[in-house]
């Protein structure tokens, strides 16, 4: 993902999101409705969170230190599950409490005309929102699914904003459900219920985004198709006979550390062997620029209990 499009993601969401909070407030005050504050609650949480990716993205890019010898790419995974917590404790909860304690005690939504307006308003903005990151995604997406893409990228900053949008849209329908229903029928428990639904929403996608987050921080590899392809490149230089085993892992969006044995001929000189190994990274970086981090180990045969890299295991998601 470029740097690029994910920050214009962020700042687009982070944009609409501060507008709909202060607007679906407003609401709330003339309105008195349970769903109009669990949207505000909602749009706060979502530019908290939104915030807290730039602050992420911003401090990934520290220099490394003798203490943090890889970097801080990780940063941006870790605020990244932030946003989850926050999400879920912030946005899901409260609108759990909130509808529970509005279905038992309801009251009729005062001046409605004002949530209407309101919520469609907020809808036309955060379809821009959704629009900006179905965009920006696009661009690094490929031929994966969105389920895909949203469960392999590297990158957490659009899955989060996509995840984010998307909820906040089918919130809002729930939001608008509540109210129309509360005023047809002359019934708060409906704006109660189109509450509860918007926490059971927020839970669900909270859920999703720790599992993926948590995934990313605990350490993610290139997967078995980028690993065979590595090993192929590893392979096809001269002083390499075979891989005898490789591991990756990210250990940032756009950093991805390499380890491998690599058997080589037992006639080979030591320079000969070195010179190999400086060809064998530069063709890995030449197909994969974010393998920054090469460590590549020589060996004279496969030891005893090793398994050839092409049926090593890996760890994917």
């Amino acid at each position: 993902m470029s740097a690029e499009g994910g920050t214009k993601a962020i700042v687009a969401a982070l944009a609409a999101n501060l507008g709909i909070a202060a607007s679906k407030f407003l609401a709330f005050l003339f309105t008195g409705s349970s769903s109009m504050l669990a949207e505000s609650i909602h749009s706060v949480a979502d530019s908290g969170n939104q915030a807290l990716l730039l602050v992420g993205r911003k401090r990934s890019q520290r220099a490394r230190t003798p203490q943090h010898p890889f970097g801080y790419g990780r940063e941006r995974y870790f605020y990244a599950f932030v946003v989850a917590v926050v999400l879920f404790t912030v946005g899901a909860v409260f609108s759990l409490y909130e509808g529970i304690h509005k279905i038992m005690e309801p009251h009729h939504v005062e001046s409605p005309a004002w949530a209407f307006g309101v919520l469609i308003a907020a809808i036309i903005m955060e379809t821009f929102s959704f629009r900006t990151a179905i965009v920006e995604s696009n661009h690094v997406r490929g031929d994966k699914s969105w389920w895909q893409f949203i469960r392999h990228a590297k990158a957490p900053e659009l899955p989060v904003v996509l995840l984010e949008d998307l909820g906040a849209l089918v919130g809002l329908i729930l939001a608008l459900f509540g109210v129309t229903m509360a005023v047809v029928t002359h019934n708060g428990v409906w704006d109660g219920i189109g509450t509860v639904c918007i926490g059971v929403l927020l839970a669900a996608i909270a859920v999703i985004l720790a599992i993926e987050t948590k995934s990313l921080l605990i350490g993610e590899g290139a997967g078995p198709e980028v690993e065979r392809q590595i090993v192929a490149s590893l392979e096809s230089v001269e002083e390499v006979d075979h891989v005898i085993h490789i591991r990756t892992q990210y250990i940032g969006p756009e950093e991805l550390l390499v380890a491998a044995k690599i058997a080589v001929h037992h006639d080979d000189t030591a320079a000969q062997v070195a010179q190999g190994i400086d060809a064998a990274e530069a063709k890995v970086r030449s197909q994969f620029p974010e393998a920054r981090l090469i460590y590549l180990e020589p060996a004279l045969d496969q030891p005893t209990g090793e398994q050839p890299a092409t049926t090593a295991e890996t760890t994917t998601t």
